[in-house]
């Protein structure tokens, strides 16, 4: 491994909310969103501060516990780049534990920060982030969207995991409706079963190959390329609004599915404002975010060292 060194003492990163899965696609699809987090860092020579605003403040930790900070350590550990205290804000526009990938988007942004401040994108390069990211997820459906943009599709190789990206046309809207009460993403995973039926497979198989062109062309599809055997259903017992949602507005005609992990929901496209206004009284959070055909970007490198 060459030895790399810091060459700029501050960065700030922008990164994306993602929504995982999209239905059927579980484990592989994923949505970035326009919610974005910034992240500005100064590398200093004393312990780390971390302060946050919005989403987390007063709840994440203020240290090296950070999750943001322990990215950039593996990040500048996987350039043989020399650590360094950390001066870090975090402006959190991602609901955490609502399934909008607030833990990816965390993570691939410690990650850029680490190429940021050696300012060689070439050592850490996407498909390298992907692989670091992965580590800390277990998989890659939430930090592909949120380091490439728009929608992607992952999946592990021989050599680790990868993505790609799908065009995603106009006529994909999202809306994201996010209930009171967050669910952790373990408990939501927890109840799957560990062996599902053959014709389920089948089936889903076949809706996440159908989702693909509905992304890019085919609005009149959506409805059905976003049904779902594997995962949505089994998790009734963990978050009951939240399927009931989603039963809701599908029966009104809209591609509504849940979003990763729950509780978040996400409609791809349509709208129905009575509907929303009534889960807007019930504490339901409702926000019409654009696709973030953007993923993960270094906004700015300030004060290069000798």
């Amino acid at each position: 491994m060459s030895v790399s060194r810091l060459t700029t003492d501050s960065v700030t990163v922008r990164v994306p909310a993602t929504s995982a899965n999209l239905g059927p696609g579980f484990d592989s699809m994923g949505l970035a969103l326009g919610i974005v987090d910034e992240i500005h860092v100064r590398a200093i020579t004393g312990p780390t501060q971390v302060t946050v605003e919005g989403h987390g403040s007063g709840e994440v930790p203020e240290g090296e516990e950070h999750l943001v900070v322990q990215a950039v350590r593996r990040g500048l550990d996987h350039l043989g780049a020399p650590q360094a205290g950390l001066l870090m804000h975090c402006r959190n526009a991602i609901p955490h534990g609502s399934g909008l990938g607030s833990s990816a988007a965390a993570v691939v942004a410690g990650l850029i920060i680490a190429r940021g401040l050696v300012g060689d994108a070439a050592a850490l390069d996407d498909h390298t982030i992907l692989g670091l990211a992965t580590e800390f997820e277990g998989h890659p459906d939430n930090a592909a969207p949120a380091l490439l943009g728009g929608a992607t599709v992952a999946w592990m190789g021989p050599q680790g995991p990868d993505a790609a990206r799908v065009e995603v046309g106009d006529h994909v809207a999202p809306t994201v409706l996010t209930p009171p009460t967050p669910v952790l993403t373990r408990r939501a995973r927890a109840v799957l079963p560990a062996h599902v039926p053959h014709a389920d497979a089948a089936f889903n198989a076949g809706r996440a190959a159908l989702l693909v062109l509905a992304l890019q062309s085919r609005e009149d599809l959506l409805l059905t390329a976003t049904e779902d055997r594997l995962h949505q259903q089994q998790r009734i017992g963990v978050m009951p609004e939240t399927l009931a949602v989603v039963a809701q507005l599908r029966a009104r005609g809209l591609p509504a599915v849940v979003s990763g992990a729950g509780p978040s929901v996400l409609a791809l496209a349509g709208r129905d404002d009575a509907l929303m206004g009534e889960l807007q009284q019930q504490g339901w959070q409702v926000s019409y975010p654009p696709v973030a055909h953007e993923g993960a970007t270094l906004v700015s490198r300030d004060t290069a060292r000798a």
